[in-house]
């Protein structure tokens, strides 16, 4: 898949960018400064959001259920009304609060000099993109080879410490999908079933095999097998500073610590 900077600066060959530069009386040179400020928020949102398979069904299934994949295609549509109540709700999965998003906005400017107002007005945009770019990835690769079989293949191997492990962590991940995707079929907001890439790709997927399970390996973090999986998916794209990536993890560590707290 590709990384998430590159996957914004490549839609509609390049002109979504400059439609978000015109929407936001900004140059391309600030839009390429605020992609670079934002994918690494959006990589860890992301990855965040993925720490169980259920959370990472649930974000899927947001992506395949809504109009994402207009947004990405068409970024007009996502500065309409509806396209704004989307990304918010898209934001809300990826970043977890309103507050998170905020502070995220407030870390852009201060490292861009691009006002916190316009990264407030830009991060439902930029989230609803995103959605729809992975969503029809999602597309293109259960249509064609099967590189998301290789990485989940890898994942549940690192997962494998143990027979009973790789058993349960097999039973979630089934019970994920046929939560997530039912049928194969997604639904609009009318009730009519539309294709599902997002089920189409798991079903080749599942049918195809993982061929990292043929391989023994131990895992890189016990707690959390699917780090490597998803930080392949949710790669930012660039290089990003030891001290901006700190503050990130601070950002998100500090407030989901104090959501658990009010709980």
């Amino acid at each position: 898949m590709l990384p998430l900077y590159e996957m914004m600066m490549r839609a509609q060959n390049g002109e979504a960018m400059r439609a978000m530069a015109g929407q936001f009386g900004l140059d391309e040179d600030q839009v390429t400064r605020a992609m670079e400020a934002l994918m690494p928020a959006f990589a860890t949102g992301f990855r965040r959001s993925t720490a169980n398979p259920q959370d990472f069904g649930s974000l899927m299934q947001s992506m395949a259920s809504g109009n994402y994949a207009d947004y990405f295609n068409n970024l007009a549509a996502a500065f309409t009304p509806q396209g704004i109540a989307d990304g918010n709700a898209m934001l809300g999965k990826i970043f977890g609060s309103k507050q998170i998003s905020d502070a995220i906005a407030q870390q852009a400017a201060l490292a861009t000099g691009i006002a916190q107002d316009i990264y407030n007005r830009m991060l439902p945009v930029v989230a609803s993109v995103l959605a729809g770019g992975l969503f029809s990835q999602g597309g293109n690769m259960a249509s064609g080879g099967n590189p998301f079989a290789d990485m989940m293949g890898q994942m549940m191997s690192h997962a494998a410490a143990s027979q009973k492990q790789a058993a349960d962590f097999t039973e979630q991940l089934g019970k994920m999908m046929e939560n997530t995707f039912g049928g194969g079929k997604a639904s609009d907001k009318d009730g009519s079933q539309t294709a599902n890439p997002f089920a189409d790709m798991m079903d080749t997927m599942m049918k195809a095999g993982f061929p990292g399970m043929a391989e023994e390996a131990e895992p890189e973090d016990p707690e959390n097998p699917y780090s490597k999986f998803v930080s392949d998916m949710f790669d930012a794209g660039i290089k990003v500073q030891k001290d901006y990536q700190k503050s990130l993890d601070t950002i998100f560590d500090s407030y989901m610590n104090g959501m658990k707290k009010d709980g």
